[in-house]
This record gives C-alpha cells, sequence and structure tokens, in this order.
C-alpha cells in the first residue's frame, strides 16, 4: 500500500519539494467534475436554469478561465472580483454583481464594464445607481429578498433571519415600496429576485421552504401590482464534507426534485415559472483543495495537551478561529502510520487562537513531516491575510500526474511593495 499521499496524480512529497509549503492544491479534475454535476443535475424539462460560480469562495485568473470553459456563469462582489474576471477576459454578461454596499466605484464599475445583472440589495444602493445610469446601456437588475428561513448553520454563516445585514423582508412593505421604485424607472429592467438562505446547510427542506416563499412573494407581487417576475435566484449554501461529522445531501438527487416542486408550485399559484439560478461556491472548490504544511516539531504542556507546530497559522487558514469549523488531516508521507496520539495543531501566529485543527489523532510526527490538511479549497486562499507580516502561500492546480503554478507564493518584497517610508 502506497505510504505517500497523491492529489491529482501527484505526490505530496513532490509538491513540497517543487513549491514549498504552506502550499494550496486544488484538483482541476474534481473541480471541473463538480462543475459538470452542478450543470448536468440543475435541469428541468419545464423550467429554465443557470448556474452560477460564487467567486468570493475561491478566485483568481485561472479559476475564472476554468469556470468559463465549464460553462458556469460567475458572481462577484466586489471590484477586485470583478476586476479579475475582466482580466481573465470573463463574459460580462455572464456576471453578476452582488454585494449589499457596493460603493459609487464598484457600481460605475458594472455599469462600464456591462454586467450580466446587477443585484440590488437596498434603497441607497438604488439611489446611488440611479444617479450612474447613462442611457447607452440599460442594466438588468435582481433585487436581493429575505424570506425569514432559518436554516441550522453557524451564527456568522446564516445570512437570511430578520436580522441579517443582507437584502430586504418579505415582510417589509419597505420592500414594495423599492420594487416599484426599480420598475418605474424606464432606465432599468427589472428582472426578479435574490436570496440565500446561508452557508455549509444540510437541510434538503431549508432550500424547499426557501423557493416555496419566494414563490409565494411572486405571486402577491403579481397580483398587486402586476408585475411578472422572470428569474429567481435562490443562492448557494449546499454543504460540504470537511469531516466524518458532515452528511451533505446528493445534489443528483435534490437539484431535480427542487426544480419540480417550483415548477408545480407555479402552476398552482397559477404564475409563470420563473428562470431558476443557483449560485454554489463552495460546493464546487472546498473538497477539491487541500493544503500542504511541513510539521516543524511537537509540544506537550505542563498541562498534559499535545501540540504539532506547523509552518502556517490562522493568516492561511482562519476559518478554525472564524467559525470553529472542524477538518481531518494526515501526515501526508506517512499513511500507513497509526495515528495514536490526539494533537493540537496550531501555527506560527502570535495568537492563542492560532488553531488548525482543534482535536485530531495523528501518527507520532517527525520534524519535516508533511501534514496534509482536507477541504480546505473554499474560502482558505479567499481569506488569507499577512497577519503577523506572513506570506501567503502559492496555489497549485494539479491533474493528470501534472502540476502548476496558478498563484506565486508571495516573496518579502510583496510584503513591502506599498509601503512608504516615513521621510525626514
Amino acid at each position: 500500500m502506497q505510504d505517500i499521499l497523491s492529489i491529482g496524480g501527484v505526490l505530496v512529497t513532490e509538491l513540497k519539494d517543487k513549491y514549498q509549503t504552506p502550499l494550496y492544491v486544488m484538483d482541476e479534475s474534481k473541480i471541473r467534475a463538480n462543475c459538470n454535476l452542478m450543470l448536468t443535475s440543475f435541469k428541468h424539462p419545464n423550467v429554465s436554469t443557470e448556474v452560477i460560480y460564487a467567486s468570493k469562495a475561491f478566485l483568481n485568473l485561472a479559476m475564472c478561465q476554468l469556470i468559463h470553459q465549464e460553462g458556469l456563469s460567475l458572481d462577484v462582489v466586489s471590484g477586485g472580483e470583478l476586476y479579475t474576471a475582466v482580466k481573465a477576459l470573463f463574459p460580462m454578461d455572464k456576471v453578476y454583481m452582488h454585494g449589499n454596499n457596493k460603493s459609487i466605484d464598484e457600481l460605475y464599475m458594472a455599469l462600464e464594464y456591462k454586467v450580466g445583472r446587477i443585484v440590488i440589495d437596498n434603497p441607497d444602493e438604488f439611489k446611488r445607481l440611479q444617479t450612474l445610469v447613462k442611457e447607452d446601456y440599460k442594466p438588468h437588475l435582481l433585487l436581493r429578498i429575505n424570506p425569514g428561513i432559518e436554516a441550522h448553520t453557524h451564527e456568522y454563516i446564516k445570512t437570511t433571519n430578520h436580522t441579517s445585514k443582507f437584502g430586504m423582508s418579505i415582510f417589509s412593505p419597505e420592500t414594495l415600496d423599492l420594487i416599484q421604485a426599480i420598475t418605474s424607472d424606464s432606465r432599468f429592467s427589472f428582472q426578479g429576485f435574490h436570496t440565500h438562505i446561508g452557508s455549509q446547510i444540510f437541510e434538503e427542506n431549508a432550500f424547499i421552504e426557501t423557493a416555496t416563499e419566494i414563490l409565494k412573494y411572486c405571486q402577491m407581487i403579481q397580483s398587486k401590482i402586476g408585475l411578472m417576475i422572470h428569474e429567481i435566484n435562490l443562492g448557494g449554501g449546499f454543504g460540504a464534507t470537511y469531516t466524518s461529522e458532515d452528511h451533505p445531501f446528493d445534489l443528483n438527487v435534490f437539484f431535480p426534485r427542487l426544480l419540480d416542486h417550483i415548477y408545480q408550485l407555479s402552476q398552482s399559484l397559477n404564475i409563470k415559472t420563473p428562470k431558476v439560478m443557483i449560485e454554489p461556491g463552495r460546493g464546487v472548490v472546498a473538497e477539491a483543495g487541500y493544503t500542504l504544511y511541513t510539521i516543524s516539531g511537537t509540544k506537550t504542556t505542563f498541562g498534559g495537551k499535545n501540540y504539532v507546530f506547523v509552518d502556517g497559522s490562522m493568516a492561511d487558514h482562519i476559518r478554525t478561529a472564524l467559525y470553529q469549523a472542524k477538518y481531518h488531516a494526515v501526515i501526508g508521507n506517512r499513511l500507513n502510520s497509526a495515528c495514536v496520539t490526539q494533537y493540537t495543531v496550531t501555527g506560527k501566529a502570535c495568537e492563542s487562537g492560532d488553531i488548525i485543527i482543534k482535536d485530531i489523532k495523528l501518527p507520532n510526527p517527525l520534524a519535516n513531516d508533511l501534514l496534509v490538511v482536507y477541504s480546505t479549497g473554499a474560502y482558505h486562499y479567499s481569506m488569507s491575510s499577512n497577519y503577523n507580516r506572513l506570506l501567503k502561500p502559492a496555489v497549485v492546480f494539479v491533474k493528470d500526474g501534472q502540476s502548476r503554478l496558478v498563484v506565486k507564493r508571495e516573496t518579502y518584497q510583496d510584503l513591502l511593495r506599498n509601503d512608504l517610508e516615513l521621510g525626514r
């Protein structure tokens, strides 16, 4: 039995030798397979559909190009994400510009590049957009609405309860006022609604309930002001596997059931079935990603706690500190060694909260062993920082026994590139 882990046909020891650590590794074949799964399963004979990749999960030029090759559209939530898409030559008519607090500059960029949809979050944002729109381009708008569905997930990644910062409540009269303001301005084309109930959700019924509430709201809008809703975007949030405690539902089974529910309910409500979109991010990249660390050594405290130290930190793995997220890991160069001792994996940051994995059984780690953390494809590279002036890791794609660098490792020179001296 092979004792060294292989990702995409490349041994992790070879990756370490070639690119150093810490290192983000993305299995390109797995990403493409996940894109294909979304596209092929999110279909219905009577419902128009679209799959939009939520780029905040993981984005760079190469990822933009891969998403375009696989036929997905792209959701961006900032000027930086939009600029990345522009430089990757991503088709702008397949870009959805999102975000709850878009700046004037970001709205201007969305108009200048003529993105496919701008998702309006609130009345103030629409007023800002009104001051910028020009006669030569009629933007297509969606409105983010909040149906009040409570998804069972971490508090910080719930996005649709009644106190959420995102969107407009379907129970508020102000929301109807905003819809009427948008539709009465002939410079815009109002297409429909966007919602998103949270992330890392394992309950199918949460999505069914959301779709039900949105369709009922569409019926109310049609009956009250005569406005037909053409599109509904149900967001993402489909759970991924991080440890054996996670049990995601089968999207191949769920998506047709969801779409059929939408079709049947539309018929019973006597409204036209709208086009339905989803925005998976985590579901596309989370399980396709791995982080490689070199073990420096171990330490047992006076209180009896066992630590294993790696050359990364919360600067490249923030989700454990932020969400108490759990991860699985192995010693990648000694797969067949028995896991005998419980450890806490920690890094270089000068913080007690610098934890990669809180509790995990591992073989007795040795200096220069390679620790491989699974399911780090979503939000790890995106949320990485230079805390303690640590350098951001490189990113590589692996496929069919080959590896290629898609993001260079930062250098100390990169770290100082925007610094200015005090002067005299």
